[in-house]
């Protein structure tokens, strides 16, 4: 007979883990998605840092921004804007680098000195990429990043691989990269309240879009009506109102005789 606390023979003793090891157990078992988030709320602030930069200002108002490290590099994938570019040193680790165009422009209405200024900026900022010649440097719009929750913080992949574009760095180029820094401000902007008014904005627009459409619509309708009924007036013809040739050549000739009689 075996008494409670006893174990039978050849069963293995449990040995309970200590509770570090046990706080340890549950994150592992937990979902890495859902802990990769609480490990950011966890080693980060509710606002992230960002660097913005003017890109040259013969070119235009544009402004180059990156972030901090990889915790705002995931903040600035979540809630980019569709204006925006991204820029990566292709095949290396370097800082994740936007563009953000103007409103209705696209990757193709880039100026060329806009784009030199992005590419000497992101190798600037990768340890590796900085110290060599020759490098590629991968840019395509925000809307082409793809994210999944398998990846690590900061890292994304492309929906389409076919939108992303390439260009050498031959070598940098002091001279933009000071110019750059000079530039250079630091914010911890509220990533998610920009995009959200962005979105209201957005939706208010399209709402305005579609009130105009409706209304022109019904002009257009009423309109219509208006010419139809126009034409059907001109075309109404009435057979009591009518007067053939006979009847007026008759008329005619009643109004001689009468006049012969007179005489």
């Amino acid at each position: 007979m075996i008494r409670k606390g006893e174990r039978k023979k050849g069963q293995k003793q449990s040995i309970p883990l200590p509770k570090p090891y046990t706080i340890v157990a549950s994150l592992l078992k937990s979902k890495k998605k859902n802990w990769r988030i609480e490990t950011l709320e966890r080693e980060r602030g509710d606002n992230e840092m960002v660097f913005y930069f003017k890109a040259r200002p013969e070119a235009g108002d544009y402004t180059i921004f990156m972030g901090l490290d990889k915790y705002e590099n995931e903040e600035l994938i979540k809630y980019g804007f569709p204006e925006d570019i991204w820029f990566h040193v292709d095949k290396m680790s370097s800082a994740h680098v936007y563009l953000r165009l103007n409103k209705g422009q696209t990757i193709d209405d880039i100026p060329e000195g806009v784009l030199e200024d992005c590419a000497q900026l992101v190798k600037a900022n990768s340890i590796q990429g900085n110290k060599v010649n020759n490098v590629d440097v991968v840019y395509t719009p925000w809307q082409n990043l793809k994210k999944t929750a398998s990846m690590d913080v900061g890292q994304v992949g492309f929906h389409n691989s076919k939108m992303v574009r390439t260009v050498r760095v031959e070598k940098r180029i002091n001279e933009i990269v000071n110019r750059l820094n000079r530039t250079k401000v630091e914010r911890k902007p509220d990533l998610k309240a920009e995009r959200e008014a962005i979105n209201a904005a957005e939706r208010a627009e399209r709402k305005q879009q579609l009130r105009d459409k409706k209304r022109r619509e019904e002009l257009e309708r009423l309109e219509k009506e208006r010419q139809a009924e126009l034409r059907s007036y001109k075309n109404l013809m009435v057979a009591e109102k009518m007067t053939s040739n006979k009847d007026i050549a008759s008329a005619n000739k009643s109004l001689q005789e009468l006049e012969e009689d007179f005489m």
